[in-house]
């Protein structure tokens, strides 16, 4: 798992993978260690790295470690495409295939009105149907593809302006 987070106000990427961890700090130096964690109760954790024991409660967007409270936010890059940015709703948008796949249907054509959350396309990959959404209340600009199309991570499917 990969994650950018941010604790007591300072931003990091954390790697987690098979008992083994990853820490970048921004600014700082990385800090990679092996570790294990067992449930105590919903909340509550023991965590062990190293030879060190911490006790980890974790209540809506704070962790205590240990009794001392940590601001943490945790940020899923698999999240991002539902996140707010500055500037995200100025000029055109272009909705790009997320991963390999195949154009099943789309749900716009050229010249539509569309509202923010409206479904534009559907595209099927590794066996899903995956709706994508207007990202902006907007007009469609240009559609780059058409049903049945084969398209790989990355391709512009459409354009919202």
């Amino acid at each position: 798992m990969k994650a950018e987070v941010t604790v007591g106000g300072r931003s990091a990427r954390l790697t987690v993978d098979a008992g083994r961890f990853r820490y970048e700090p921004e600014g700082s130096t990385p800090l990679e260690r092996e570790f294990s964690i067992v449930p105590l109760t919903p909340g509550s954790f023991s965590v062990l790295i190293g030879d060190r024991s911490y006790e980890a409660i974790v209540a809506g967007g704070e962790v205590r470690v240990n009794g001392k409270a940590f601001a943490v936010e945790v940020i899923d890059p698999r999240e991002m495409r539902g996140q707010k940015r500055p500037g995200a709703g100025a000029g055109p948008q272009s909705i790009a295939a997320m991963m390999p796949g195949k154009v099943v249907r789309l749900l716009v054509a050229e010249g539509d009105s569309v509202e923010e959350g409206q479904g534009l396309i559907v595209v099927e990959a590794m066996k899903m149907q995956n709706e994508m959404k207007s990202p902006k209340t907007g007009r469609v600009v240009a559609v780059k593809t058409q049903p049945d199309a084969t398209v790989v991570a990355g391709d512009v499917l459409l354009v919202i302006e």
